[in-house]
């Protein structure tokens, strides 16, 4: 990306400092050129005042009345040595005006501060003054330029006979002083104010590089498009939490995983939490509804990068959260949320192919045996033994899974899902049967769903009765199909030899976290070694529609819990799903249930 050869920040000082300079100096100008008009009005009324005072003098009237009547203008002398004369430039001494000129009916000098030029015609037009109006001019006569007033001098006892005019006049010189004795407020003031304006300038040119972290506008704006596209185009939850605990990044994704619903504001705009637990960005993090685990991962004393697993929407994720930082500025935390619910099931369904097929090599060797028997009786002519033999190996099956009473279970998935099950039970010392209620009819649809809540429910049941104190190890089975018109819903019911929940409450065992080790009075809870299993399943099967909980606690010395589950939609009758022939178990079907257990 090319990049400019000032910086934005830059760039926004100098044109900053250009605007102030630009306000200063217009404001500075404009100042100054109302000052200067004020000062000049006030010279053009000052000098109409005096005017006018000089023109009602009478000595300069009745003076001025007498030389009109005479047929001439006396000589220069003569007028030099006057009252006229004399009474005009003690007027002009007394005020400091740069002239006070006095002109008869025609505009002939009587009084002027160059005697020189008395008798003379005055350089300024004094028509308007000699037809018996007050005027103020702003002009340059013969001692330079002026700001000045002229008016009519009358004759004695008159106010309409005009014998003369009067014209007062101020230099512009010392127009000038005043103008510069009043600048001076103005430039400190505008200097000021210059300097106001660039530690302004300069205070935002920093204030906007912290806030930009130093980025260009061009590098901002792909940052954004790139979030948007990175952050809406993985599939793993990302959360962001700024330096000072707000939610700033909350992606689609995290929703999807955490089972929120999606955002109905645009991408980035300002929200806040509804009723219905609805986490947006703005809001505050410790009180967001995300679950406890995640809030955990950003505090002080958490280690940095340290994974966990937990429950939420139905899903079992993995989080972890990692300090962003930039140039050593803490920037918040990242929360990652990774979906390992369908590795958790591929993996539980990969093992119980894996005990699937070590039962069928075990079934494979004992055939092979059976095989090498039949040959045996053949080649020395037992023909009777061999015949009693086949007979035999035909009431018990070619497969010979340890379970009791399979005969109970029509569905091929669940036959086969059990039977490696019982194999995995009968290594540790546990017989897995079949109850006497068991009805299955359909066939099972969403084997998914089924493996996880059914497998962990056995699981769960077997290391119960591993570490129950009961000498006779079990764990019952009992599935029951109900038809639907949408798909049947399965029941399932486990119960095991071991010594129950203890102290613990029956549904403390569905806390997330909640572990063996923490079964009070050496009972022995369900949940699994990371606390998520029943956790999990009873969120699978709600979602559903259904429920997985505790019918019976249990009591020390056996029988155990008993475990309940109902998942709707789970089974169906496809057409082209064809039915399964019932296998035999390899030892003769259970008279009775053990007594005293349900």
């Amino acid at each position: 990306m090319p990049r400019l050869a000032l910086r934005f920040s830059t760039q926004t000082l100098l044109l900053q400092l250009g605007v102030v300079l630009l306000v200063v100096l217009l404001s500075g100008t404009v100042h100054a050129w109302l000052v200067s008009g004020r000062i000049g009005t006030q010279a053009e009324n000052q000098a109409l005042t005096l005017a006018r005072t000089v023109a009602s003098d009478p000595v300069i009237r009745s003076q001025v009345e007498a030389i009109s009547k005479e047929s001439g203008t006396p000589p220069a002398t003569v007028l030099a040595a006057g009252p006229i004369q004399a009474a005009a430039e003690a007027a002009r001494s007394r005020t400091g005006a740069l002239f006070v000129v006095v002109t008869d009916e025609t505009g002939l000098r009587l009084a002027h501060p160059d005697r020189a030029r008395l008798g003379e015609r005055v350089s300024t037009d004094p028509s308007d003054a000699l037809s018996g109006k007050e005027v103020t001019t702003r002009n340059t006569g013969t001692l330079g330029p002026s700001a000045g007033a002229k008016v009519s001098v009358y004759a004695p006892g008159s106010a309409v006979t005009v014998v003369g005019e009067i014209s007062v006049g101020y230099s512009m010189e010392s127009l000038g002083q005043s103008l510069a004795e009043d600048i001076v407020p103005i430039a400190f003031t505008a200097a000021g104010s210059l300097v106001a304006g660039v530690l302004a300038s300069f205070l935002l040119r920093r204030r906007l590089q912290r806030l930009t972290l130093g980025l260009e506008p061009e590098e901002i704006s792909t940052l954004v498009h790139d979030q948007v596209a990175v952050l809406q185009g993985v599939d793993d939850g990302v959360i962001g939490i700024s330096a000072d605990g707000r939610i700033t990044v909350f992606n689609a994704a995290a929703r999807r995983l955490l089972g929120m619903p999606e955002a109905s504001g645009p991408p980035g705009s300002p929200a806040t939490a509804g009723t219905d637990g609805h986490v947006l960005t703005g809001n505050d993090w410790e009180t967001a509804a995300v679950p406890a685990q995640l809030k955990a991962l950003t505090q002080p004393s958490a280690h940095d990068a340290e994974a966990v697993e937990i429950v939420a929407g139905g899903r079992v994720l993995v989080a972890n959260a990692r300090k962003a930082l930039h140039r050593k500025e803490d920037l918040g935390w990242v929360v990652m949320l990774r979906d390992r619910t369908e590795l958790q099931q591929l993996t539980r369904q990969l093992d119980a192919v894996g005990t699937m097929s070590a039962a069928l090599r075990a079934q494979r060797h004992e055939f092979a045996n059976q095989l090498h028997t039949i040959a045996g009786f053949m080649s020395i002519g037992q023909h009777g033994q061999a015949k009693d033999y086949l007979a035999r190996i035909s009431a018990t099956g070619p497969l010979k899974f340890p379970v009791q009473q399979a005969e109970l279970l029509q569905d091929p998935y669940l036959q086969a899902f059990v039977g490696a099950k019982s194999v995995e039970a009968d290594e540790r010392g546990v017989a897995l049967r079949i109850g006497p209620e068991t009805l299955v009819r359909e066939h099972v649809t969403e084997p998914q769903d089924v493996t996880t809540v059914l497998g962990n429910l056995i699981d769960n049941a077997v290391n119960a009765a591993v570490a129950g104190s009961s000498m006779q190890r079990w764990v019952e089975l009992e599935l029951l199909d109900e038809p639907g018109p949408d798909g049947g819903t399965l029941h399932i019911v486990v119960a095991d030899s071991g010594d129950g929940l203890g102290g613990v409450e029956p549904e403390r065992v569905f806390v997330e976290g909640f572990t063996t080790a923490e079964a009070a009075d050496g009972g022995t809870a369900r949940a699994g070694g990371q606390g998520l299993g029943l956790a999990l399943v009873r969120q699978l099967a709600r979602r559903r529609g259904g429920d997985v909980r505790v019918l019976e606690s249990g009591s020390p010395g056996g029988p155990g819990a008993v475990f309940t589950a109902t998942m709707p939609k789970v089974t169906g009758t496809p057409d082209d799903a064809p039915r399964a022939e019932p296998y035999a178990a390899a030892e003769p079907p259970a008279a009775e249930r053990k007594e005293g257990h349900q």
